[in-house]
């Protein structure tokens, strides 16, 4: 995505895509199947990308392309959430930085081709220019190998389990072809390009100010049975769920809304969290709001039954407000996870 101007927000919407558009030199954001890697080397490891709940690995949710004016040394910038879709836990979630200049060891110093490359095989890179190897069910960075054929790389044992069960068992002795023989392992999300569109300069918060200035000006001559009734039904959390839902009533279907160091809007009154509750960078610095995950993309993701999957309110994603380097790797950023209350 460009990076969003000053004040305005962005919002992202789901879009099926060519696969070639979503591969790492295309600088794609994405929701959804194996990530595309921007800086190839100082990938998070298995123990990064284990849930801290269960311990079980994590799936790719969405990467987002958002680099920074100005700065030379975020020329490409990349943000990648993950969460845990592992029964009964699919409560896990990890959020990593990395940006890169435009210089690089990894990518053309000029922007990448708009049209579609010459070859039309569909082959899959398990494979980075940096020599790192990824796992073959999620994509990840995969240290382990099969024993056999010292060809097939994990992330982690359950990953090496479900893909001999799927299939690597019988394309072990082909070795010379395993990158063509991937199963579908039933683990990625569905994936889809996230388009970026400037969100309409509309004010709704207008109309709810003049709502209320209306209500103060009748309130000496209400009765008491009215006010009783006004105050139950103006309860901050219903002030709290109007605003998101008038907030998104123009574009419904957005999965994603991003402005860097502006306020998110929260789906509910409860569990919003407070300054103290965003935990600094480890360089020093605070971390404030940069994008937040809308619940519209559960429907993409094919996994929002309550109680047996993943499920949000909002996801909202703090980063390190100076975006610092910290080496060429991946900087681990802070994920706050909103529910949807009950409604009666």
């Amino acid at each position: 995505m460009a990076a969003a101007r000053a004040g305005l927000t962005e919002l992202g919407f789901a879009e099926a895509a060519p696969a070639w558009r979503l591969r790492s030199e295309q600088f794609p954001s994405k929701v959804g199947g194996r990530p595309a890697w921007l800086g190839a080397a100082g990938l998070p490891g298995p123990a990064e990308l284990s849930c801290v709940l269960c311990g079980r690995p994590l799936a790719f949710v969405l990467q987002l392309y958002a680099p920074l004016p100005g700065r030379a040394d975020a020329f490409h910038r990349g943000l990648f959430l993950f969460c845990c879709r592992a029964p009964p836990c699919c409560a896990g979630l990890r959020v990593f930085r990395n940006q890169l200049p435009r210089k690089n060891d990894f990518y053309s110093y000029e922007p990448p081709s708009e049209d579609p490359p010459p070859e039309t095989g569909e082959s899959m890179c398990l494979q980075l220019k940096s020599g790192a190897h990824l796992c073959r069910v999620c994509g990840c960075l995969g240290p382990k190998t099969c024993s056999r054929c010292h060809r097939a790389h994990y992330c982690s044992k359950d990953h090496q389990t479900l893909d001999w069960r799927l299939g690597h068992k019988q394309a072990c002795a082909q070795s010379d072809n395993l990158d063509n023989t991937v199963p579908d392992h039933n683990f990625l999300f569905p994936e889809f390009e996230i388009v970026i569109e400037t969100e309409d300069e509309i004010t709704p918060q207008t109309v709810e100010k003049d709502d209320e200035s209306e209500v103060r000006g009748s309130m000496d001559e209400a009765p008491e049975e009215e006010l009783d009734s006004m105050a139950k039904h103006e309860s901050r959390e219903d002030k709290v769920f109007q605003k998101f839902k008038t907030k998104i009533a123009l574009e419904p279907e957005q999965i994603l809304r991003y402005g860097r160091g502006i306020a998110p809007i929260w789906i509910s009154a409860e569990n919003i969290p407070q300054e103290k509750d965003i935990p600094d960078c480890p360089c020093g610095a605070k971390r404030i709001f940069e994008f937040q995950v809308m619940p519209q993309l559960l429907n993409y993701l094919k996994a929002d039954r309550l109680g047996r999957s993943v499920d949000w309110g909002v996801l909202a994603v703090f980063t390190c407000a100076e975006s610092c380097r910290l080496g060429t790797g991946y900087t681990e950023e802070f994920v706050w996870k909103q529910d949807v209350t009950d409604r009666p």
